[in-house]
């Protein structure tokens, strides 16, 4: 794990936004439209350098669903963007109805998520989306760890024909993942090979999964680690040959443990080799104000959390 170094600290939407801009100049087809939040979603380099291609709706998230769910059917490629809390709780039916349902080539695109979006408080960390958007048919769902994948994510998925819900956040976290990199949506990337323990993470969990990691190795434990940036379609053959491997797992994600990333592995795991498993997310309750760092250590989502829970499942093996 050592090969992993942090470049610098960036945040993810900024990855979000140079992804948009050097997509736009790719790709004529892709438009964006954005709900009043221009700045906060890192939008405005595409707004200066295409401004007939971006769309201000104001506040006013349910019209900016329809509007672009409307755009696919001339071929355009529309890029939504507020925070994660209005792009899919205020929205649902919206996305439901007009894009989900019908099947549009919408790409919703969400910052601010979960707990690190800090002193807004409980009203806008939104630590249910995941599951939300996981379960509407067709619907593909993205939550990259760094800047580097979510500029990657923001590209690949305009070639992926189909409504994506794209999760990223606002603090600057470790970017350590390779620059211009390629990215596959629906595959796992491993990070670390191991024996004892699987560590499966996404978000911003993933670089407190490494850094757990290298605490576990001087315990005496092996982890393998796992990045599952795409939570669906979940890569289901990775997943199974590690826990196979190793006989046990931990998730880490920055959500509610009911409807995210822990859940769709335990219903593989159940479906096909049972084994112990230990979750590391939000366990139903609400956040609150705070600085992102005072909020990951109350609800229990920092790297020692990370490092017990491996400990745990180890245990029960």
């Amino acid at each position: 794990m050592e090969k992993f170094k942090i470049k610098n600290q960036q945040d993810t939407r900024s990855g979000f936004g140079e992804g948009l801009l050097e997509l736009g100049r790719k790709n004529p087809n892709v438009v964006a439209l954005c709900a009043d939040l221009t700045g906060s979603l890192k939008m405005d380099a595409f707004e200066k350098e295409f401004p007939e291609r971006f769309f201000q709706t104001g506040i006013a998230e349910a019209n900016m669903i329809g509007l672009a769910a409307g755009m696919t059917v001339g071929g355009k490629i529309p890029y939504t963007g507020t925070f994660a809390n209005f792009s899919t709780g205020r929205v649902y039916d919206q996305i439901r109805q007009s894009v989900a349902y019908s099947d549009k080539n919408v790409k919703i695109c969400a910052s601010h998520a979960g707990l690190t979006l800090g002193e807004d408080g409980a009203t806008h960390q939104i630590l249910e989306d995941i599951g939300m958007m996981k379960m509407l048919p067709g619907m593909t769902v993205i939550n990259p760890c760094d800047f580097n994948q979510t500029k990657a994510a923001t590209i690949a998925i305009a070639e992926h024909v189909g409504p994506v819900y794209l999760r990223f956040g606002r603090p600057k976290v470790p970017n350590f993942t390779e620059e211009n990199q390629k990215f596959e949506i629906g595959k796992a990337l491993m990070l670390n090979e191991g024996v004892d323990v699987t560590i499966f993470a996404t978000g911003h969990l993933v670089w407190k999964a490494i850094e757990a990691g290298r605490i576990l190795l001087e315990k005496g434990i092996n982890p393998e680690i796992i990045n599952i940036h795409t939570i669906k379609p979940l890569d289901q053959e990775t997943v199974l040959a590690s826990v196979r491997k190793t006989k046990c797992c931990v998730t880490a994600e920055e959500h509610q443990a009911a409807g995210g990333l822990g859940e769709s592995i335990a219903q593989v795991l159940a479906r096909n080799f049972p084994a112990p498993m230990e979750m590391v997310a939000v366990n139903d309750t609400f956040g609150e104000s705070g600085t992102p760092d005072e909020l990951m250590v109350k609800y229990g989502l920092d790297t020692p959390d990370i490092v017990r829970a491996a400990e745990r499942a180890v245990a029960r093996k």
